[in-house]
């Protein structure tokens, strides 16, 4: 009569289980994920240092055990193989992230600050006005072709088709427009 140990018998019923599972028996596949959820979530969670990308990886690896399951071997090894399957998995997800930098509040608080200021705005609406005055001094043409370009976005060849011209006399006609235009801003700048 042969005896068997409790981790024999265990190892026994580990294998019958995997070979079912390798048959195509969901419910021994399903007993295999309850058996082993919390080893593969444990190595996830050491690797990845996240809970949810854990828990996601934990299901990732799972699916894949499910697909490739014919192709182990030993079906004892089932635990070890699974456990590969993880490591790898997480590896790579973690290689895909990138780096996680751990930030303390102080440092945070120092580079991520708010770098607009009332004055900044109220500048920056003055300075709007003054082109728009700029642009209001400027011929007809010169207005219309700066326009078109920086307050429309169009395009050279969207302007030339506009204005019936060769995209070169769009590009000069811009060139000389913006240079009229700095000329009025500097008269009109206060001295």
């Amino acid at each position: 009569m042969i005896v068997l140990t409790e981790t024999t018998r265990e190892k026994v019923f580990l294998a019958a289980q995997v070979r079912s599972a390798q048959r195509g028996n969901r419910e021994a596949f399903g007993q295999l994920v309850e058996r082993f959820q919390g080893a593969v979530y444990a190595v996830a969670l050491r690797r990845l240092r996240n809970d949810a990308e854990a828990q996601e990886l934990t299901q990732e690896v799972f699916v894949q055990a499910m697909r490739k399951i014919g192709q182990l071997r030993e079906p004892e090894c089932f635990g070890g193989w699974l456990r590969s399957i993880t490591t790898r998995m997480a590896i790579n997800r973690a290689q895909r992230r990138g780096a996680v930098v751990a930030t303390d509040r102080e440092t945070l608080e120092a580079t991520c600050i708010e770098r607009r200021t009332p004055l900044a705005d109220a500048l920056d609406r003055e300075r709007a006005g003054q082109v728009r005055a700029g642009l209001g001094r400027l011929r007809r043409l010169d207005r219309q072709t700066l326009e078109a370009f920086y307050v429309h976005g169009r395009s050279l060849i969207e302007m030339s088709d506009e204005f019936k011209s060769p995209v070169g006399t769009i590009k000069r006609r811009l060139h000389v427009a913006r240079k009229r235009l700095a000329r009025e801003l500097e008269e009109l700048a206060p001295a």
